[in-house]
């Protein structure tokens, strides 16, 4: 069953409303990159996310590691590895960031992480396609088939890449020592489809969005994916 498309109406509804402010509200001054993160709990087949627990830790971490002038992070979020579950709590931190973002007046990055639990490298996610066929009930038990994510936005082989140069953000990893590689299926699961949300409100507010899929913590171990988050920080603030 495809979800209640008058409830994606209302967040998009509300996004205008937050675009018509934001642009009242724009001034000039200096310029700064401001990565909100986000991560899911955990799901059918994988009992830990390590998502969840990278992105928990993340500003703890890069508080002692430092991060680039002009870099901020901004909120770091868990959110349930739900279709539609997952769209109230995306939605708030997105008008905050919008908030938030016209007060420094810079860049605005919207970052997330999911797991591959198949994988043995980071993946980075060039696009989300405008489906959603999930393999599996997601975490509230909905299991759509075939359904479009946003209907008026058309078919669901519809596409929307990220405007974020991945080729240079893959070179900045590969010269620290991460494997990593540039992935243009995030599948059609809950990733796919926030990530989906994700560019198409970027888009549509002069932000920025990627999606990264990283794998298990017994394929790569915990200490490692930390590093590879906060590197991986520095290499959107740097490229974007």
């Amino acid at each position: 069953m495809c979800p209640p498309q008058a409830l994606v109406e209302v967040y998009i509804k509300h996004w205008n409303c937050i675009e018509v402010r934001s642009n009242e509200m724009g001034s000039e001054g200096p310029k700064g990159v401001t990565i909100h993160v986000t991560g899911f709990k955990k799901f059918q087949g994988v009992a830990e996310n390590p998502t969840e627990t990278m992105v928990s830790n993340l500003k703890t971490f890069v508080g002692k590691r430092g991060l680039l002038d002009g870099v901020t992070l901004g909120s770091c979020t868990v959110l349930e590895t739900a279709g539609d579950g997952a769209l109230p709590m995306l939605y708030k931190i997105m008008e905050l960031g919008v908030a938030n973002g016209n007060s420094s007046n810079g860049q605005v990055v919207w970052l997330h992480f999911g797991v591959n639990n198949g994988a043995v490298k980071f993946a980075i996610e060039r696009q989300a396609v405008n489906e959603a066929t999930f393999c599996c009930p997601d975490e509230f038990g909905w299991q759509p088939q075939q359904c479009p994510i946003v209907h008026e936005d058309g078919e669901t082989s519809r596409a929307r890449e990220t405007s974020c140069p991945v080729e240079a953000i893959l070179q900045f990893l590969k010269k620290k020592g991460f494997d990593a590689t540039i992935s243009d299926d995030a599948g059609r699961f809950v990733c796919n489809y926030v990530y989906y949300h994700s560019l198409r409100f970027a888009e549509q507010r002069g932000h920025k969005s990627l999606f990264v899929h990283v794998p298990l913590f017994s394929r790569i171990d915990e200490a490692t994916q930390m590093q590879f988050a906060a590197t991986l920080v520095e290499a959107i603030a740097s490229t974007c």
